[in-house]
């Protein structure tokens, strides 16, 4: 009988690379697949528990589990923790467990660079990325993988915590600096990602000048928010799915409730981006990708790091 392989965290950061994942996921996301929406359960202590199937034809099945601990931050310890479980899917078979914190965070950041490279204004020099937990690194690496920034702003809500990332980046070579005010930076950024799991709204939809891309991340509940009503009216609106999007996004769904948009004012899919659909117009578009998590992304990550695994 063939051993199921184990990946740990490190394992997965030594070896799952940003570009070579954003290209793999700009493959297989286009591809159909079955991944209905998942199972979110509520926790004692504002926790969340999720659970994420998967199944891709000739790509095998896979089931995700993941708690999201939001207090875990005063503790020192990442918000976020994962296993992901791969099967083969002729056989039913299992072949590779694989600690999935590293592996969501990074087809997460990879997932929205993904987006952002159809989005994004070509001539774009400014990130602001909004929050300091774990997926912050993850996409400032990922975005400056697809688009040339010259400054690199972070904000976060403890100035220290925001000091530490900063160095720790700017120690990678990324041109990084801490955002001393959070309305200043939104208004001159290019590209505005979010990552955190607020329940009010951070970035407003008065600060926007025209050709913003705002990348929604870290909002994943419907009562949870990162943009007010106004900015999200302002942007033409590309969800990595719409099912999950309309079950999950709080940045949208308040936004309906409040009669900001409706339901048609979703524009597309992240797969329809990846078949040349809905791409940036113009220059002076305001566009919004919003992401709450597609279990294929896991899928297709789990089998980039299998393979590579089994061709080394």
């Amino acid at each position: 009988m063939q051993s199921i392989r184990f990946f740990t965290n490190a394992d997965v950061a030594a070896a799952l690379a940003y570009p070579q994942l954003i290209e793999a996921l700009r493959k297989g996301l286009a591809k159909p697949a079955e991944a209905p929406v998942r199972a979110s359960h509520a926790l004692p202590e504002d926790a969340s528990l999720l659970c994420m199937p998967v199944w891709q034809k000739g790509q095998g099945v896979g089931v995700k589990l993941v708690t999201v601990f939001p207090r875990n931050g005063e503790k020192g310890l990442p918000s976020v923790a994962a296993l992901f479980t791969l099967f083969d899917d002729a056989t039913g078979r299992p072949l590779a467990v694989l600690e999935a914190s590293e592996l969501t965070a990074r087809r997460t950041a990879c997932t929205s660079a993904l987006a952002a490279s159809a989005l994004v204004r070509h001539d774009a020099s400014r990130l602001l990325v909004v929050g300091t937990g774990t997926l912050a690194a993850h996409m400032v690496r990922a975005h400056c993988v697809v688009r040339p920034y010259q400054r690199v702003d972070i904000w976060g809500r403890n100035p220290d915590k925001a000091a530490e990332l900063v160095a720790r980046l700017k120690a990678e070579g990324y041109p990084v600096q801490v955002a001393a005010d959070l309305q200043t930076c939104a208004q001159q950024a290019d590209c505005i990602s979010c990552v955190t799991t607020s329940t009010s709204p951070l970035i407003l939809g008065d600060w926007l000048r025209p050709g913003t891309h705002l990348d929604l991340v870290g909002a994943f509940l419907p009562n949870m928010r990162e943009t007010d009503s106004a900015a999200v009216a302002r942007s033409r609106i590309v969800v990595d799915t719409r099912a999950g999007a309309l079950e999950e996004a709080g940045d949208l769904l308040l936004a309906i409730a409040d009669g900001a948009i409706t339901e048609q004012s979703i524009h597309v899919e992240l797969a329809d981006l990846l078949h040349g659909k809905g791409h940036r117009q113009t220059n002076s578009e305001i566009t919004l990708f919003k992401s709450v998590g597609h279990a294929l992304e896991d899928l297709i990550a789990a089998q980039v790091l299998l393979a590579g695994a089994e061709a080394g």
